[in-house]
């Protein structure tokens, strides 16, 4: 898999997230179903999909610096360092998901959180 693939992969499957984390605000979504179920009160949901949205948007953007389609000089070994840590991150929320309570959260988010884990790695290591 190239660079590019893995970056435009990144780029359109976070950006969904964000929509999606957009959806549970706004209680589209319930979110009963996020969080592996663990959520007590719209008050939790609010702080974590907050930090779920903030987080996403600054993958966005690095991701986004790594194609060029930021215009800022970032050294390419902090790019790496940040899809290094991209990829732990996924690593652990695919753990997650499958020890998560919610059937659908385990069956849909497990996978997709997997390929972004391959995509960081892919994009984390030299040529």
């Amino acid at each position: 898999m190239t660079k590019q693939i893995a970056a435009k992969g990144l780029l359109a499957i976070l950006s969904s997230i964000i929509v999606f984390h957009l959806l549970v605000i706004t209680g589209v979504i319930p979110y009963q179903i996020v969080w592996g179920g663990r959520l007590q009160n719209v008050n939790q949901m609010l702080k974590f999909e907050a930090v779920s949205l903030l987080l996403n948007l600054v993958m966005v953007t690095w991701v986004a610096l790594s194609l060029g389609r930021i215009q800022l000089k970032v050294n390419e070994n902090v790019l790496r360092i940040g899809f290094w840590i991209m990829f732990l991150l996924f690593l652990l929320n695919t753990v997650g998901n499958l020890l998560s309570n919610n059937g659908l959260e385990k069956i849909i988010f497990t996978p997709l959180t997997a390929l972004l884990a391959l995509f960081s790695f892919r994009l984390a290591i030299k040529s």
